[in-house]
């Protein structure tokens, strides 16, 4: 029996685990591993489960001289509402990472292989001390527009690079995950709360699943966000699909209206932030007139916003009623007004949130 101890990760977890080949999972990812020629059951000196994660097993595991990550999908998302998704999502986030790394694989972290009977993949081990979370600079008051600036930037340069390809919309059919992953949690399980919105969450619904026009991550968020040392880099993949980039844009710039939220004393570097996110992938939009990309960005927005205090998957930080009820009165709102333009609900947030 080895031990080996980890204290921090790149999702930002604290966790402890002894390896033992009797643990069943341990076996599964020896008998991965050895599938795929990354080594054997003799060279692990360690496999430690990574906490923190909602949707998947993560496993960092020390070979000996080396670390390598391993993830596996799981069938019932760890929140509140019962929330099942299927397994195929494993391997539609790595062929995501696959897609991109030949044109930005600064970008990504490496894959060194997938195996499909167990269903796991590995990739490259980033070192937090190299690699720190976005999400938790920001929570820490670290807010850099800078690093919001490039966020926007390499997204639209993804989204440019794989526009108006069938041959990666052919790969891509993943309608039936991106539902069940995206648009039934966030807006149409929000509309069960909000009778009064419901056509229109509904018909959001319908239009983003009807648009395809790039390669879409599906989770850019701060969480999955790493601040490499000169570039982003982009994890979890899971809702990987050919569809609306707008989908994107608003999914991450919503997680800086939430923490304008709940950070009030630093809401106007966020807000800040915000802005030089959006103009920076705006930027870059060069497969549709960048208008009516931002016009569906301004619609998803507040919806988005919405589903993370009244959806299936409420963001963890905003406890405070008082600040869940700000979201509100920032999202109904402009849901009801129909923006078009991302200013237009930046604005609506810098009035409800003045002091």
């Amino acid at each position: 029996m080895r031990t080996y101890h980890r204290r921090y990760c790149a999702w930002g977890a604290i966790s402890e685990r002894i390896f033992n080949l009797t643990d069943p999972n341990s076996q599964l990812i020896a008998a991965a591993l050895a599938r795929l020629g990354l080594g054997q059951a003799t060279d692990i000196r360690g496999i430690q489960q990574l906490v923190g994660g909602v949707s998947s097993d993560i496993w960092q595991i020390d070979l000996g001289g080396r670390s390598i990550c391993a993830k596996r999908a799981l069938p019932t998302l760890k929140v509140a509402a019962h929330w099942q998704a299927p397994l195929s999502r494993n391997a539609f986030e790595y062929a995501w990472y696959q897609t991109i790394a030949p044109a930005f694989p600064e970008l990504v972290p490496a894959m060194l292989g997938r195996d499909a009977p167990s269903g796991i993949f590995f990739m490259q081990y980033l070192a937090p001390e190299h690699y720190p979370v976005w999400k938790t600079l920001l929570l820490q008051g670290r807010i850099d527009t800078g690093m919001a600036q490039q966020v926007g930037q390499a997204l639209g340069q993804v989204h440019a690079f794989t526009a108006g390809k069938p041959n990666i919309a052919k790969v891509f059919e993943s309608d039936a995950e991106f539902f069940s992953l995206r648009l039934e949690p966030y807006l149409l399980a929000t509309a069960n709360l909000h009778p009064a919105l419901q056509n229109k969450l509904s018909s959001l619904c319908e239009a983003t699943a009807n648009t395809k026009k790039c390669l879409v991550h599906g989770d850019v968020s701060p969480k999955n966000i790493l601040c490499g040392p000169t570039s982003p880099v982009f994890l979890d993949a899971e809702c990987a699909w050919y569809g609306d980039p707008a989908f994107d844009l608003a999914f991450c710039l919503n997680h800086l209206l939430l923490k304008a939220v709940h950070q009030p004393a630093q809401s106007a570097e966020l807000l800040a932030a915000f802005d030089s996110m959006a103009g920076a992938y705006l930027a870059q939009v060069n497969w549709e007139p960048s208008a009516s990309l931002q016009a569906r960005a301004a619609g998803l927005l507040p919806a988005l916003l919405l589903a993370r205090v009244d959806g299936k998957s409420p963001v963890e930080y905003l406890t405070n009623p008082v600040a869940r009820q700000q979201v509100r009165d920032i999202a109904i709102p402009c849901l009801q007004t129909s923006f078009e333009q991302l200013d237009a609900v930046r604005l609506t947030a810098q009035d409800v949130l003045k002091p």
